[in-house]
Parts: structure tokens; C-alpha cells; sequence
């Protein structure tokens, strides 16, 4: 038998020659070489704390709530006993505190019951008790809460709030010394117990700079005392929400505009609770929840309350005389923008001008579209809306306004509403 010759086994050998080389640069070199370049990854990443942080530190959650949870408080309202019995299921009367009720069907508050019960059986007429949370904003005992947890200051309610600070709980009594239904913002003062050295005060941060995506932290009584300063965690899922709400207490229809929306669990109780970022600072208000979803949870950004909270601690009501404009708006959509052949789907549309308002006299006609207010750009009507309030009356303020194809620049001096 003739035997191969060497060079036609040549490549068999070349092969597995390197074949071995690669093994052994495998198991040797190159792992050396993919863990020198995660280190290097770490390392980029490490100079950015706000995204390496709840990766690198399993208990950035955890440190943040033992800081921030003392300056959280629970809160009771006694609201003065009404002249007729109000009827309450008892599902929703323990610890609902009379605002999320609202985001259940209608139907259970549409119809009165009371005149189907025998009289013997009629409910009993009792204090309206009201549960919800708050947090404290000095070391003078400011508290920041809802307004439809402890409602107007003369209501005659009586108001308690639990402090539970490094292991020592304590009930004061709390004065309303401020709120605003409209904003449903409101501010409680407590003098500090002597037990307790100083009161522990949350940061306020800048909900402005809040973004999608972010941790929050909500912390509250859900469900009453028995559930007090639970924590739940989530994202900002989104921001500059608007919805509308039924309060059966007051028999209005509230409006809530730029609120936060949040998957961090939000339940009856969590009323006035801090919304919390992973700094440990305040970025909203907890306030509502839509019960027909499941983590849709909303609240008030802090800058709101930031920019009314002197006025309630000094006045004890938010000054309503604003600058005024003197037209009635619409936000363009897609069918408008194509019947004003605008060249884009944004801006407020004038439906009205008000007669001798700063509108009229300004030259503003309807169907002008305001694309600008000063350097705000409008992207509907609740833009220009805000855009105006921010200012004072006799400002002069210079718009950009569309007008039959053409961009015109107009200057208004804003009344006073």
C-alpha cells in the first residue's frame, strides 16, 4: 500500500494546531481580556451614579426609606356630624378616606338606598372620619397633605396626626392653617412633642427635572393605621396627566392638570404621601389613583406645591388674582390643523374673544392659532393657559401667532382676572 504523502496531511495538522492555540488563548488570554473590558464598562459607568446606583447597591431602596420614612406621618380628620345620616357600604367605609371612592363605578353613589331601609334599621348619624398621609416640610411642623384629606380651615374638623420617629410614636393635634381646593394642596402645623429632639424634615426636590423612567418611591398609610408608612416602588410612568374626578363630598367635578403618573402602588389612605426619587427627595404628592387600572397611580409634581406653599402658610389660601387674557381656547388636533391648513398639529386655537379684554384690544381674531407666549412654546390650550397665569397682571408679553398662512408677532398687556 503506497503511503500518503506528508504534505497532503499538511492541512489536518495545520488545523489542529490551531485549533489547540485558540483553546489555549481561550482559556488563558482571552477571558483576562473580556473582564479587562467590563472593567472598563463599570468604570464608565460608575461616572454616572443615577444609573450604576440601584444596580451596584441592592439597598439604595431600602436607605433611602429608613431616611426618609420619619418625616412621614399619619393622618386623621373628624369632620363635624352631619345633619342627615350618610349611607356607607361596608366595604368602603373603614378606611376609604372619601376621594378614591370616587374612581369606583358611579353606580354605587348614584342611588340613595336610604328611603328602601325600614327606619328601625336606618344607619346611625356619626362623625365622617377621614384617614390619609402627609409629610413634614420644616422644623417648624409644616406638613404637606391633600386638601381632600383634611379639607377647609373653619370646617370644624379635628385633626390628629401620628408621628413615628426613631421608635417613638406620638399623637398631636395639627391646626389647618391652609389649603386650596383647586390645586387640592393643604398645610397642617404641629408643635414638636418634647419627646421627640427635632422633627425630621424630607428634602423637596425638582419635579421639573423629574423624567419618565426614574425610580419613585411612594410611602403612606394605605387601608388605614394598621397599614402605616408602607412603601411601594415603581417608575414615573409618564407626566403632564389631566383627568377629572367626581368628589361626592363636595358635589363637584375636579380637575387635575400636569400631574405625574406613576406604576408605584397607590392605594386609599396613600392621600398626601410623598413620591420619592432615589435621592431621597420629594417629587410629588401622591393623590389618585384610577381603580379600574391596574398601576395608573397620579401626583401632584412638588414644584406646584412649591409655588403656593408661602402664600397658604401665610394666607392660608392661594391668591386667585391672576393675570388675565380674555379669550376662550381650544388645543388643535388633526382634523383641526387640516381645516386651518396649519403646517403642524400644535398650538391653542382662539374660539372667543371676550369683548374689551387684552385680547381685543391686542388685535387677536378668532381662529388665530398662539404658537408662542413670551418664550413659552404652546403645544395646546393648557399650555397657554399655565403660560399666562405664570404672569402678572400689566405684563407685556410678545406671541407668535399663525393667521391665514402668515406668522405674526403680537403684544398684549395682560389684564386682571
Amino acid at each position: 500500500m503506497m503511503k500518503r504523502p506528508f504534505y497532503r496531511s499538511f492541512p489536518v495538522l495545520f488545523v489542529s494546531i490551531l485549533t489547540f492555540l485558540i483553546g489555549a488563548a481561550w482559556s488563558q488570554g482571552l477571558p483576562t481580556l473580556l473582564a479587562q473590558d467590563d472593567t472598563s464598562v463599570l468604570s464608565d459607568t460608575q461616572q454616572t451614579p443615577e444609573f450604576s446606583a440601584p444596580l451596584a447597591n441592592p439597598y439604595l431602596i431600602a436607605d433611602v426609606v429608613e431616611q426618609v420614612t420619619p418625616g412621614v406621618v399619619y393622618i386623621e380628620v373628624e369632620q363635624p356630624v352631619p345633619q342627615r345620616a350618610e349611607f356607607r357600604t361596608p366595604l368602603f367605609d373603614p378606611f376609604f378616606d372619601g376621594f378614591f371612592d370616587n374612581f369606583f363605578d358611579g353606580f354605587f353613589w348614584s342611588i340613595d338606598p336610604r328611603p328602601l331601609i325600614p327606619q328601625e334599621i336606618q344607619p346611625e348619624i356619626r362623625p365622617r372620619i377621614s384617614r390619609g398621609t402627609g409629610f413634614i416640610i420644616d422644623e417648624e411642623g409644616h406638613i404637606l397633605t391633600n386638601q381632600h384629606v383634611v379639607g377647609n380651615p373653619g370646617d370644624g374638623q379635628t385633626i390628629t396626626v401620628k408621628l413615628n420617629i426613631n421608635g417613638i410614636t406620638k399623637e398631636v393635634k395639627a391646626d389647618l392653617i391652609g389649603s386650596d381646593y383647586e390645586l387640592d394642596l393643604a398645610i397642617l402645623k404641629i408643635e414638636k412633642p418634647d419627646e421627640i429632639e427635632r422633627l425630621p424634615v424630607i428634602p423637596l426636590g425638582d419635579s421639573d427635572k423629574a423624567r419618565p423612567g426614574e425610580w419613585v418611591i411612594a410611602i403612606g398609610n394605605p387601608y388605614g393605621e394598621a397599614y402605616e408608612q408602607t412603601v411601594t416602588v415603581g417608575v414615573l410612568s409618564a407626566k403632564g396627566r389631566e383627568i377629572s374626578v367626581r368628589d361626592r363630598y363636595y358635589g363637584t367635578i375636579r380637575t387635575y392638570r400636569n400631574l405625574f403618573q406613576t406604576d408605584a402602588a397607590i392605594n386609599p389612605g396613600n392621600s398626601g404621601g410623598p413620591l420619592v426619587n432615589i435621592r431621597g427627595e420629594v417629587i410629588g404628592i401622591n393623590t389618585a389613583v384610577n381603580a379600574a387600572a391596574q398601576g395608573i397611580g397620579f401626583a401632584i409634581p412638588i414644584n406646584t406645591a412649591l409655588e403656593v406653599k408661602e402664600q397658604l402658610i401665610r394666607n392660608g389660601k392661594v391668591d386667585r388674582s391672576h393675570a388675565f387674557l380674555g379669550v376662550e381656547l381650544t388645543s388643535v388636533d388633526d382634523a383641526l390643523a387640516r381645516v386651518l391648513r396649519l403646517p403642524e398639529a400644535k398650538g391653542a386655537v382662539i374660539a372667543r374673544v371676550l369683548p374689551g379684554s387684552p385680547a381685543e384690544r391686542a388685535g387677536l381674531r378668532v381662529y388665530d392659532v398662539i404658537e408662542y407666549f413670551g418664550e413659552t412654546e404652546i403645544h395646546t390650550a393648557s399650555d397657554l393657559v399655565e403660560a399666562v397665569r405664570s404672569h402678572q397682571p400689566g405684563d407685556e408679553v410678545a406671541m407668535i401667532v399663525y393667521r391665514q398662512g402668515s406668522r405674526l408677532v403680537i403684544t398684549v398687556e395682560l389684564g386682571e382676572s
